[in-house]
Formats: C-alpha cells, sequence, structure tokens
C-alpha cells in the first residue's frame, strides 16, 4: 500500500482550499446579481404599477356634447370632467380627435390666444353666446369654464381636478364646412395620463330646432 508523503498532503489541502473559495467567490457574486436583479424588478414593478393605476383609474369623462344649428350643426359643446380618483388633467396637453366618417381633424387649447377662454358662460347663461367658438379655428378647441369650487382653472394653467366641469368648444363649420343630418360622428377627448374620454353619435334626421343634445 502505497502511503502519500506530506507534500502531496499539503498540495491537495491547498488544492481543496483554492475550490472552497473559488467556489465562495462564484456564490457570493451569484447572490449579489440575484439581489440587484431583484431590486430592479421590485422598481419596475412598482412603476408599472403606479402607471397602470394612473392610466386605468385615471382619465376624462364626457357628460355630455350639445350642438347649435345655423341650418346645419355649425358648432359643438363637448361638457368633461376628470374620473372618479384620477389625478389631475391639464387640458394644454389634451387634444381632440373628431371625424365625420370623410375627414378627421385633431384639435389641441391655444392659450396665448384670449377669444379660446372664457371664465364662464355669457351673462344670459347662453353656452354658444360666449363668443369664442366662432374664432376656432380646424386646429383648436376653446374652453368655457362651468364649474372650478377651488378657482384653480385658469387661461395659462387649463388644469380641471375633482369637482371642476369645463366645455370644449368646437367649430364644426371651420373644421367639416358643419355637419349634416344623419352624420355619424366618432372621436375622443385624450389626455396626457388616463383613460381617453369617447365621442358617439349621429346628428338628427331634420334640424327643427337650434340647439340639440347629441349624447
Amino acid at each position: 500500500m502505497k502511503r502519500m508523503d506530506r507534500k502531496n498532503v499539503g498540495a491537495i489541502g491547498i488544492g481543496a482550499m483554492i475550490v472552497f473559495i473559488a467556489m465562495v467567490l462564484v456564490a457570493g457574486i451569484a447572490a449579489s446579481v440575484l439581489i440587484q436583479t431583484s431590486s430592479r424588478l421590485e422598481t419596475q414593478a412598482l412603476a408599472t404599477g403606479s402607471e397602470t393605476t394612473e392610466e386605468v383609474a385615471g382619465g376624462i369623462a364626457i357628460d355630455d356634447i350639445t350642438g347649435h344649428v345655423d341650418t346645419d350643426i355649425d358648432m359643438l359643446a363637448i361638457t368633461v370632467r376628470v374620473r372618479a380618483g384620477s389625478p389631475d388633467i391639464d387640458l394644454n396637453h389634451t387634444i381632440v380627435e373628431l371625424s365625420n366618417g370623410s375627414k378627421k381633424v385633431i384639435l389641441s387649447y391655444d392659450y396665448g390666444d384670449a377669444h379660446h377662454f372664457d371664465s364662464s358662460v355669457d351673462s344670459d347663461a347662453d353656452l354658444f353666446g360666449t363668443g369664442n367658438i366662432s374664432d376656432l379655428t380646424n386646429e383648436e378647441f376653446g374652453i368655457i369654464v362651468l364649474n372650478d369650487p377651488d378657482s384653480s382653472f385658469s387661461r395659462y394653467t387649463p388644469v380641471i381636478n375633482s369637482g371642476d366641469k369645463v366645455v370644449l368648444t368646437v367649430d364644426t363649420d371651420a373644421c367639416f364646412n358643419k355637419l349634416g343630418e344623419r352624420t355619424d360622428v366618432l372621436g375622443m377627448v385624450i389626455p396626457e395620463i388616463g383613460a381617453p374620454g369617447m365621442i358617439s353619435f349621429t346628428t338628427p334626421s331634420s334640424y327643427s330646432d337650434t340647439v340639440y343634445d347629441l349624447q
């Protein structure tokens, strides 16, 4: 039986120690990678959850759409508010999409034009008597404030929060050369964050009145 001398035993011991140290280092590196990865995944999951909550719970709700008739519908008034639980919505970063089946327009708010903003309806409570609608182009919507309990809404900072109600005005004469009878209109009011408010209505088969509730 061959006996191992002390040199061979020492070499084996050193080799085993080197392998052990290497295993500890590899395990440490692997653990560090796992910890960093789990930390990144946790951060990303929290951010995704927050964004998803804002998208699902937040957004714009459309309460009413009214049309004004001058031969055909030449003006629209879209009453909007924030959805329950929604963060504040800045109308500076909100767009209105409208289509009459043959043409689609994209409208935005221009705070630089004072005629596009009214802090209330006119003195005799005529929604279409403010004057800001007739000054609009086929690329712009105007704003009329209906309700602003905390007085935070203004021409330059048109931010709607809980309790606010405003009207987005559209000159359909400029956009579509007016809306005739039996016209299908589709569109959206799209905020920067959150769900859009959906627009869908068909104009009446004939016009005998001046103002129509469309949606």
